[in-house]
């Protein structure tokens, strides 16, 4: 189950990586509409990031049964 989680979220990392390209390269917009439509997708890649990287560890470092997770103890937030 987790690893289908890593699968897709990886995945939604990959669309998003392709739709700032095509922004990017988009020379019809200015910096400022580039600005303002990249901002929500960096958002979104930086939420995914953490999950991933949260999915990752815990498949790495399971938790035992009727324990929590522990992810708090694993991020070291930036």
């Amino acid at each position: 189950m987790i690893d289908n989680s890593i699968r897709h979220i990886k995945n939604a990392i990959a669309d998003l990586d392709k739709e700032m390209e095509s922004i990017v390269m988009n020379l019809t917009l200015s910096l400022k509409e580039k600005d303002n439509l990249m901002l929500p997708i960096l958002l979104e890649k930086k939420v995914l990031k953490q999950t991933l990287e949260d999915l990752e560890y815990l498949k790495a470092n399971p938790p035992a049964p009727d324990q929590p997770c522990g992810i708090s103890k694993y991020r070291t937030d930036t």
